[in-house]
């Protein structure tokens, strides 16, 4: 069943998207936004892993701009929102979340972070701050450039300590192939088991069956990969 819980994260509080499966979880997934809040999508995806198995947990990674549900439309309506993020702030509401999911008893390796979009970025980021059980990221950005004052995927790829697993799509205009096969490079340097997986058909946003961009064949392949990537590096 789904939940909103409110966690503190310093002085502030956020609500998380929590779901759970009919019977005993298996491990828990932090689900990381797009740019578009934790809108009806972000929740199915909760469900999704719930079906799995898993307890899902999206945090409002907006709460401190008043936590919109923006449409897919009008990026002039969701940059304002995406550019007022910061790592620093980002970093406190992954710990947030990650301690809700210690204290229903999921820590460690029994915990996986996915993310979509700009989640997909701060996957990245969560997989290379802490030691979970498998991260993924779909179409993240920031691979030469950083995002939320990260530094770029390139330069933090060695230092991941979470196996990670990068979806991208070949026709995806803001994230170039040449980027991905570097950061494919850089991520083979580091000390956990990391893979990329393109699809020569896709753009950005592939995976997302509420928007234009959607791609059937290749959003149920990388669905797939995903589980099996969780089951293969949680314990």
């Amino acid at each position: 069943m789904p939940e909103n819980v409110t966690v503190k994260v310093g002085g502030d509080t956020m609500d998380v998207h929590v779901t759970t499966p009919k019977d005993d979880a298996r491990g828990a997934v932090v689900v990381l936004q797009e740019a578009f809040g934790v809108n009806d999508h972000i929740q199915d995806i909760c469900r999704r892993f719930s079906d799995e198995g898993y307890v899902a947990a999206a945090p409002h990674l907006f709460h401190r701009s008043g936590d919109p549900i923006l449409g897919y439309e009008d990026m002039t309506e969701v940059i304002p929102y995406v550019m007022q993020l910061v790592v620093g702030e980002l970093e406190a509401d992954l710990e947030a979340t990650l301690e809700h999911l210690k204290s229903l008893g999921f820590e460690g390796r029994r915990v996986a972070v996915v993310g979509f979009c700009m989640g997909g970025s701060i996957a990245f980021l969560a997989a290379s701050y802490w030691e979970l059980g498998a991260s993924v990221s779909f179409y993240g950005g920031g691979i030469t450039q950083g995002r939320f004052q990260m530094p770029p995927l390139l330069d933090m790829a060695p230092t991941l300590q979470t196996p990670w697993l990068g979806m991208f799509g070949d026709l995806d205009e803001s994230i170039p192939i040449n980027e991905v096969e570097g950061l494919r490079t850089a991520a083979e340097r580091a000390s956990v088991p990391t893979d990329i997986v393109r699809y020569p058909e896709a753009t950005h946003g592939f995976h997302c069956d509420a928007r234009s961009s959607y791609h059937e064949s290749s959003a149920k392949d990388a669905w797939q990969r995903t589980l099996q990537w969780l089951e293969q590096h949680m314990s």
